[in-house]
């Protein structure tokens, strides 16, 4: 990034800050000040109404914003996380990925060839980037989410397609945007930190009159990533969101949201592949080649990544009575996802030359433009049949999603110069890369493939309570899935064409007892269905080839997810604390596996078997905790017919995982906490070499700690200081299979200034 460019993003970061207390002047409408016991950071700290603690200090007590969820979380027979704006704002997240590092049992995979470099988190083993919602609609497109506008973030756990349709079967994420409010408030927040890091939010709500109000969210940041050599970031957003009719009969809400992204990207380092394709060469127990952590293979004169997001949501709301409403919410959205990176793990083997290893330069791309229009109607409300009380939702929903993707031709005419064993441009040693390299040439969008897809579903939940102790849970989902297209085999220069859908059902039962009326024990059952499509948890693909789910001229069934569950949950000190645990099994059957030489069938298993518990809120007025601690046992059952990996554990799923964010308030005006996170190994992949080796790739474990501390300056000024992995941890966040592994940042202070008004 330019001098000039950072200089001028340094002034439009202050002047924004500058600009929300401005105009907070005239919009004060309440004295509101802070009262012992508050803990004050970035956003939270606005009225009651519009963030996410009460003037007390405390965590609001949080529920799905989906009428879809007939029953408060303590009657949902099932793993549902829910993480507040108070921990995105103390743990200074910036990314979905920063934010769900607080979620264990949740990792991200690294993209690579058919993945996008985009979020792909994993949940229970099994890839979710398909499966990310804002507001209850699905966020299709590959992309880096922002978290400058997110009210609060739910994770389902589990088979669940009763509420989300297709899927990938280990679970769902749906982010809660800010929403307009009838009060008048505004939040500033600018940040500097080391690695050049800058950030500036603005939050405004404006009562426009009793029924109206106007809301909006401006994000500016930069900065290099912590121990990263060259990878650097640029984001701009922009939320508006203006609400009509609020707290009448009838309502409207109208939200746009525009996010702008640049980034150097980045696939860190090679596996020990690079220095012999038949593994004979060991240079680290987990495979994962023994360079600097800081090494950075790309080109900072070639390699380029953006993310462009435009969203256009309008929700309609109508009450008909006190037990029965209405509910719309239409949707149309613009992503573009488009980057050229290096990919230390391919171009071929390194040579040896003299006493240093040479290698060229792998190179990926995607040019990624995708359209989502979608419209989900609820109705939804409570009634009384005998003994019997119903909450109920009954639902259709309407999406079109087109995606469109092509790579680019990335031609070179000079640069860093190769060996003669090599021989070319674009090499770099191994153990010293240089992004300063030299390179000039042309980056060209190669032949283009899409796919339409149109998906239909019908759906219906009741949460029945009878007797004293009662409640059973019954949900049931019909979709109709089609997907039409084009797509280019690799190695391939003529597309094949095809038109496929499928029809499946899912289901949900649950019972619930409850020994009082804050407390549960359950037991559950849940499917989920996943049409060859997106049979990799990612994106829908074209059509044609491993897309189209044909095997041998057959088109492919959607793999079948199961899950049960057994679990308990308690909201203790006034609902102010809630503490949950479940036993699970998920169960994912129908993949495409070989069964002799040459032939598949839909014969392949995975399961995951494991534990979850899981702690939020307040376990005195001064002290707040959120976290917890996820066991998964998995393994792929049955696999080829060679027994070929079977046995071994899912890759991105690790045994255990913790985490727990933690904050105290010492003094009236100073609180301090932090977090600590621990992730066990993942394993990424076993392959066998030509010559007879083999790899067992896997990310070793790791524990990361990290620091928070806030002061209040004056009632409506407060200082945060946040350190994120303190100890400087040099950990691998992810492997690619055995491709490549990405170094997760290092050590990074961040002092930001937040002002309320």
């Amino acid at each position: 990034m330019s001098e000039s460019r950072a200089a001028a993003l340094r002034s439009l970061l202050f002047a924004s800050s500058a600009a929300g207390m401005l105009v907070a002047a005239p919009a004060i409408a309440a004295d509101v000040t802070a009262e012992d016991g508050v803990v004050v950071t970035a956003d939270q700290s606005q009225p009651a109404n519009l963030g996410t603690i009460d003037v007390n200090g405390q965590f609001k007590k949080r529920e799905p914003q989906s009428p879809e969820f007939v029953a408060p979380l303590v009657n949902t027979p099932r793993a549902v996380t829910i993480i507040p704006e108070q921990v995105i704002t103390q743990t200074a997240a910036t990314s979905l990925e920063d934010l769900l590092r607080n979620s264990p049992g949740i990792t991200f995979g690294a993209g690579e060839g058919g993945q996008p470099l985009a979020d792909r988190p994993f949940i229970r083993g099994q890839s979710s980037a398909n499966n990310i919602f804002v507001d209850g609609v699905r966020d299709a497109g590959g992309q880096q989410r922002e978290v400058f506008d997110l009210e609060q973030v739910e994770v389902i756990k589990g088979a669940d397609s009763v509420y989300s349709g297709r899927g990938s079967g280990g679970g769902s994420i749906n982010l809660g945007s800010k929403q307009p409010r009838l009060t008048d408030s505004v939040s500033a927040s600018a940040g500097v930190g080391t690695d050049s890091y800058y950030r500036a939010t603005v939050d405004g709500n404006w009562r426009l009159n009793e029924t109206s109000a106007f809301r909006l969210n401006l994000l500016a940041t930069e900065g290099d990533v912590p121990g990263r050599r060259e990878v650097d970031f640029e984001k701009y957003g922009l939320a508006m969101a203006l609400g009509l009719g609020l707290g009448t009969d009838t309502s409207a809400t109208i939200n746009y949201y525009r996010l702008r992204a640049d980034s150097m990207p980045d696939y860190g380092i090679p596996l020990d592949r690079k220095l012999d394709n038949n593994w004979a060469i060991q240079t680290t127990d987990s495979r994962i080649l023994n360079v600097p952590y800081d090494s950075f293979y790309g080109l900072k004169a070639r390699d380029y990544m953006r993310n462009e997001v435009d969203s256009v949501t309008v929700k309609l709301e109508h009450r008909f009575s006190d037990s029965l409403f209405l509910r719309n919410l239409t949707r149309y959205s613009e992503t573009l996802n488009d980057y050229v990176v290096t990919n230390p793990g391919d171009g071929g083997v390194a040579v040896l030359v003299g006493d240093t290893w040479w290698m060229r330069r792998g190179l990926k791309s995607r040019w990624n433009p995708a359209e989502t229009f979608a419209n989900v109607t609820d109705v939804y409300g409570d009634f009384t049949t005998g003994a019997l009380k119903h909450s109920f939702d009954l639902g259709v929903e309407y999406t079109r999603e087109i995606n469109r993707n092509a790579s680019h031709t990335i031609t070179t005419t000079s640069g860093s110069t190769c060996p003669a064993e090599l021989g070319g441009f674009d090499c770099t040693p191994v153990y010293d890369p240089n992004p300063s390299d030299p390179w000039s040439g042309s980056i060209t969008r190669g032949a283009e493939t899409h796919s339409n897809t149109t998906s239909w579903g019908v759906y219906g939940a009741d949460s029945i309570a009878f007797g004293a102790n009662w409640v059973l849970n019954l949900g049931v989902r019909y979709d109709r899935y089609e997907t039409e297209g084009s797509a280019i085999a690799r190695g391939q220069t003529t597309p094949t064409f095809g038109e496929f859908e499928w029809d499946f059902v899912n289901y949900q039962v649950g019972l619930v007892y409850k020994p009082s009326e804050n407390t549960s024990l359950y037991a559950s059952y849940s499917t989920s269905s996943t049409p060859p499509t997106v049979s990799g948890g990612d994106q829908n693909g074209a059509t044609g080839g491993q897309g189209s789910g044909n095997l041998s001229g057959q088109v492919l069934d959607p793999e079948d997810t199961e899950n049960y569950e057994i679990g308990a949950k308690a909201e203790l000190f006034g609902q102010k604390l809630s503490l949950s645990g479940a036993l699970f099994r998920t169960t994912r059957k129908n993949a495409q596996i070989l069964i002799s030489d040459g032939v598949y069938a839909q014969a392949g298993e995975v399961e995951v078997k494991g534990l979850e518990l899981g702690v939020s809120g307040n376990i005195t007025p001064s002290w707040s905790v959120f976290g917890g601690y996820t066991y998964m046992d998995s393994e792929l059952v049955r696999g080829a017919y060679n027994n070929a990996n079977v046995g071994d554990p899912l890759a991105n799923t690790p045994k255990n995982s913790f985490s727990l964010f933690t904050t105290y308030q010492l003094l009236s005006k100073l609180s301090v906490g932090g977090g600590v996170y621990y992730v066990d190994d993942r394993f990424g992949g076993n392959q066998g070499g030509a010559g007879g080796g083999t790899a067992r790739v896997y990310a070793p474990s790791y524990t990361r700690l990290d620091l928070f501390a806030a002061y209040d300056l004056t009632d409506r000024a407060t200082l945060q200081l946040n350190v994120k992995n303190v100890t400087d941890e040099e950990y691998i966040m992810r492997t690619n299979g055995v491709h490549h592994a990405d170094v997760a940042a290092g050590r990074q202070a961040i002092l930001a200034l937040n002002l309320r008004f």
